[in-house]
């Protein structure tokens, strides 16, 4: 017969435990506002908020995408040289549309659902590869990273695709415009992020792309159609690149062999960041938002001072990279686990 003592002591310990990886980047966050604040007041002006958050937007909009990916258990490193293609495209075709349906609305709308063709296509050209032809994403990606840059470097024989004047100057509020506030690609941020959390946290699809990436076998044993939802996460990733060019064109209005570089580091930084398994089984759309917020404000925080350049803000997010993949690897965790 089991003893009172020897019951209380069987008992699971009901001690709150602060999960480092939860509530990690909302405290970093919140740890690099007070910095940027310090800093210089200027920080937390409205017209700086405002930009970071507008900044933010293109990153977060792609690291939504990525998150699908890696939860799955895969990589995409194709997304900064995929917007650059589709860049090009856009400005390409709209350009020379200008004779027949001059430069209005109906030449960016044009250029938008364009854009989402081709970044639908290809995201499903990666996962096809991925998952028919049986080849690592990491290879497959690097290759098409290498094809899409290549494209828009021949497009515009080494040089910059400019957008027609006039179709700028109709493209424009796209980008520069605001709602209650707020520009419309932290709108279009707020829409793609809420999209991304309900259909990984809310769905059947998100559950699934979180079994394939814990273990791929026993998904497939569970009757899950792995290749179908791997290759739904990246035609979402294609997706989520399109929308992130068409708020991103009109911005600059052109395109070169330039646009997009590194796009892929900071989107995979985001996730990881924001607590998201590199390996796959575990995704964060919240924490990809913070990841992606993060990453902005570090950069915004190296333009208000001197102390470290600017040049460094890779630097930075390789070494954010580094510690959060150690965080998840050691599950560091402050105050005491749940004992059994």
């Amino acid at each position: 017969m089991i003893s009172a003592p020897e019951r209380h002591a069987r008992k699971p310990s009901r001690r709150y435990a602060l999960d480092l990886k939860t509530l990690g980047p909302a405290l970093a966050l919140l740890l690099l506002c007070v910095i940027g604040f310090l800093l210089n007041p200027a920080f937390v002006s409205e017209g700086n908020l405002t930009n970071l958050l507008t900044r933010s937007a293109f990153i977060g909009i792609i690291a939504v995408g990525a998150t699908f990916v890696i939860t799955a258990g895969g990589i995409d490193l194709s997304v900064g040289s995929m917007a650059a293609a589709i860049s090009g495209v856009m400005i390409i075709v709209m350009n020379n549309v200008v004779e027949t349906i001059g430069t209005g609305v109906a030449t960016v709308l044009l250029g938008c659902g364009l854009a989402i063709v081709l970044g639908i296509g290809a995201g499903w050209i990666n996962g096809a590869l991925t998952t028919k032809g049986k080849i690592e994403a990491f290879i497959v990606t690097l290759g098409t990273m290498g094809i899409y840059r290549s494209l828009v470097t021949y497009f515009a024989d080494g040089g910059t695709l400019a957008l027609n004047f006039d179709i700028r100057g109709t493209y424009r509020p796209v980008y520069y415009d605001s709602f209650l506030g707020l520009p419309f690609p932290v709108w279009v941020f707020i829409g793609v992020a809420i999209c991304g959390w309900l259909l990984l946290s809310r769905t059947a699809f998100g559950r699934y792309c979180t079994a394939i990436g814990s273990n791929e076998s026993v998904a497939r044993y569970s009757a899950i159609n792995v290749d179908a939802v791997k290759t739904l996460t990246y035609v979402i990733q294609g997706l989520c690149v399109s929308f992130a060019t068409i708020i991103y064109v009109p911005r600059l209005g052109s395109a070169s062999a330039s646009t997009g570089v590194l796009w892929e580091l900071e989107a995979i930084a985001a996730v990881i960041i924001g607590g998201t398994v590199l390996k796959g089984g575990y995704g964060r759309i919240g924490g990809t938002i913070l990841g992606a917020l993060i990453l902005t404000t570090i950069g915004n925080i190296l333009n208000f001072t001197d102390m470290i350049s600017n040049y460094l803000n890779g630097t930075m997010q390789g070494l954010i990279i580094i510690v959060a993949v150690l965080l998840q690897r050691s599950d560091w965790r402050l105050g005491k686990s749940r004992k059994t």
